[in-house]
């Protein structure tokens, strides 16, 4: 059953793929939310297409996606499985046309990313992970190819960091990680780099939604790394009433304690 919903939700996140792309070949208009972050049809038009493609594959499954995700947490609170989507992650990314923005498709069960799907429409590249099925990356349609974090870690150290959201909270820690080598890319992407053993280490120290993180979640855990909170904990889902994520590290080399090295604990 895993498997045919894997199926099933990368080619939904291709559809809504193509979507995207064909509103970024155009010009296009940008609104704002009330939170200030930017808003485009494609992000609507993506989540239209995910949403109503997730209730047909599984009517009893609910669907919370980052356009429409005035749930109250007393209903939210019931589900013990549920599809958690963010139909264009990485907005400014695509407002700005650099082409590091992605679909992400995941899906929870017990507050845990089971299974995920991050797509990106630019590339044509799609990164999947799920319990039991193990992680992959296609190009182009061509057969998928598994992926695998790299461990033990590279040296110098590579770093990634967000593109749009840097700030100095990263900046503090670098010293510690030296030698090091700062990759900058928005998106769910960082989080595909490590998995896919491009990069060794996404410590975020900033603000991130739980939809911009549980499909990449998803791959990064099936390639064999970890994405926990700072006290070491898994980062979990739909445990309390925001759907804030607090700050997390990603990281493929579990030998090391990457909590002591950045002086957490």
């Amino acid at each position: 059953m895993q498997a045919e919903l894997l199926t099933a939700a990368v080619k939904l996140a291709h559809r809504a793929g193509d979507a995207i792309l064909s509103v970024y070949s155009e010009q296009f208009d940008v609104t704002h939310k009330t939170d200030r972050s930017p808003l485009t049809v494609a992000d609507l038009r993506s989540h239209d297409i995910i949403s109503r493609g997730l209730r047909d594959l599984t009517p009893d499954v609910p669907v919370l996606s980052e356009e429409a995700s005035d749930i109250s947490y007393e209903q939210r609170r019931q589900w013990s499985r549920y599809w958690l989507v963010d139909p264009l992650d990485g907005t400014k990314e695509f407002v700005s046309r650099n082409g590091e923005f992605t679909v992400n498709i995941a899906l929870i069960e017990n507050h845990a990313p089971v299974l995920g799907v991050v797509h990106v429409p630019v590339t044509n590249t799609t990164y999947t992970g799920a319990v039991g099925l193990g992680a992959f990356r296609q190009i182009n349609g061509e057969r998928p190819e598994a992926i695998r974090v790299q461990a033990p870690a590279a040296s110098p150290l590579r770093i990634v960091g967000s593109r749009s959201h840097r700030g100095d909270s990263l900046d503090k820690y670098l010293p510690t990680l030296a030698p090091y080598e700062l990759i900058a890319v928005g998106s769910s992407l960082k989080f595909c780099l490590v998995a896919e053993g491009s990069a060794d280490f996404y410590p975020r120290f900033g603000p991130t939604s739980e939809w911009d993180t549980a499909a990449a979640q998803a791959v990064v855990e099936a390639a064999g790394g970890a994405v926990v909170k700072t006290t070491g904990e898994p980062l979990r889902y739909n445990t309390k009433p925001d759907l804030l994520n607090p700050h997390f590290l990603v990281y493929g080399d579990l030998s090391r304690d990457w909590l002591q090295i950045l002086a957490l604990r």
